[in-house]
């Protein structure tokens, strides 16, 4: 089966990304990775349409991004971008990569009652 060029950049770019992810998403992957919050799984830098979102539970049709400093000088990118996202029916859960620094497993738990479910963890981070 001949992949599309499209295709193959894409999985190029989403590698890219997965392979400098900030210390937030890689914190914060730890606790969602492998099924660890209630059972659902989430993949990293899944693409949505023309957009790579930073986390997505296809089960739950919710997508998490987390944002850094930089994202307050675009915001209507973001605006933009999230309006795509929901129009498609994906619930959009922002997080501060400060929060997840500071209390990643606040932030999971935040996660887990937003998308309806018990925060139960599996791995290191138990509640």
């Amino acid at each position: 089966m001949t992949r599309r060029p499209a295709n193959r950049l894409r999985t190029t770019r989403n590698r890219e990304l997965r392979e400098r992810q900030t210390k937030a998403e890689s914190l914060i992957w730890t606790v969602l990775r492998a099924k660890r919050l209630a059972g659902l799984k989430f993949r990293r830098q899944h693409a949505i349409g023309t957009y790579i979102v930073g986390f997505a539970c296809i089960e739950k049709d919710v997508v998490i991004e987390l944002d850094g400093g930089y994202h307050e000088h675009q915001y209507e990118k973001d605006r933009v971008r999230q309006a795509f996202l929901e129009s498609e029916g994906w619930q959009v859960l922002r997080y501060s990569n400060e929060d997840v620094l500071s209390d990643v497993e606040a932030v999971a738990i935040s996660i887990a009652r937003q998308i309806g479910v018990a925060p139960v963890f599996k791995g290191r981070h138990v509640v």
